[in-house]
């Protein structure tokens, strides 16, 4: 299950393409048209722009905006800054080390194939496929 925060970073991310015509946005205009605490907002932008998908600026036009083409981003990236890993169980995820009875457990193969499809689907979806979805 993807957490709240990451959910949330998508939302961000979207709105930001969405609304991306160069210029730096308010956090406070994303809170607003998202329906979201600008508070709980600014500890995923923190997240978000550490990682390099968004830069700030300070002051009265300030904001924040996307650092690349909205084509240039995918779900499984935005959702992996938050939530870290995206395996469905620990024993496939990348940052577990592996698990040791992988050679033997009859179970490995199913979890690493659903691990594949789940990354090659968020993968396959951009900002841009999302933004258009609704036109």
């Amino acid at each position: 299950m993807f957490s709240t925060k990451g959910r949330y970073a998508l939302r961000v991310m979207l709105d930001l393409a969405e609304h991306n015509d160069g210029s730096f946005i308010s956090l406070q205009e994303i809170a607003s048209r998202q329906d979201i605490s600008k508070k709980y907002l600014e500890s995923i932008v923190v997240m978000l722009s550490r990682a390099g998908l968004v830069i700030s600026q300070q002051g009265k036009n300030g904001g924040y905006r996307l650092t690349r083409l909205p084509e240039d981003y995918t779900v499984a990236e935005i959702l992996e800054i938050t939530d870290g890993s995206l395996a469905p169980v620990e024993c496939v995820s990348k940052t577990s080390g592996g698990c040791s009875r992988s050679e033997r457990c009859k179970t490995f193969p199913m979890w690493a194939e659903l691990d594949k499809l789940i990354y090659s689907f968020l993968n396959g979806k951009t900002l841009a496929n999302l933004a258009r979805a609704d036109k």
